[in-house]
């Protein structure tokens, strides 16, 4: 019977928590900012990730509630840590941007979560993967090759022209132009103003 009242608990702790981030994120769509941050927060403090993410987008941009990045961070990474793949690439971000005292030891848990949110399909984590390990102090132009790779299959355009660059230089890949002209062309298609230059030079 305890344990029967246990799950019973779990459950209801978690179908709370669901209704009231459903109800913060229609209270968002219709701009009642600070009805929808009361609604996320009160999950999130309950241990559920999508409102803890919730929440952080709330600091982040100062929906209702007043603007401030730790405190953004602080609910990223407590959704980060239940594996909230956006919330990892975000934290993962703002552990970049931020720098700290402790640099390696960021950069290293940064490089993680990215890693993590890159294969769990987030498109912005592909892309900035990609280019972090291009642009490093000591590039891995095969590992950002293909997390560019992974992100201009998603339809990054960025990253497309990125792989262009990476045919036509030789990075991490043997260089062809053919193959990068044909990276330039359709990254080109889908708007990019730099691979359109680049196939005029």
């Amino acid at each position: 019977l305890e344990e029967a009242a246990f799950q019973l608990q779990q459950i209801f702790r978690i179908d709370i928590s669901i209704a009231l981030n459903i109800l913060g994120i229609e209270s968002m769509r219709v701009g009642h900012y600070r009805i929808a941050y009361t609604c996320f927060k009160l999950a999130a403090d309950r241990g559920y990730s999508k409102a803890q993410f919730n929440v952080g987008l709330c600091y982040e941009h100062g929906r209702g509630t007043e603007k401030d990045l730790e405190k953004a961070a602080f609910y990223y990474y407590h959704a980060a840590s239940s594996c909230h793949p956006m919330a990892q690439y975000r934290y993962a971000r703002y552990l970049l941007c931020h720098r700290p005292e402790d640099e390696w030891g960021r950069h290293q848990k940064a490089v993680t979560f990215l890693e993590q949110a890159a294969m769990a399909g987030i498109t912005e984590a592909q892309a900035y993967l990609g280019v972090l390990y291009m642009r490093g102090l000591q590039p891995k132009e095969k590992r950002g090759l293909k997390y560019l790779l992974l992100a201009a299959k998603n339809g990054d355009a960025q990253s497309r022209y990125h792989v262009g660059v990476c045919y036509e230089k030789g990075l991490g890949v043997q260089q062809n132009l053919a193959e990068a002209m044909r990276h330039y062309r359709q990254s080109a298609a889908a708007g990019n103003r730099n691979a359109r230059e680049r196939l005029q030079v």
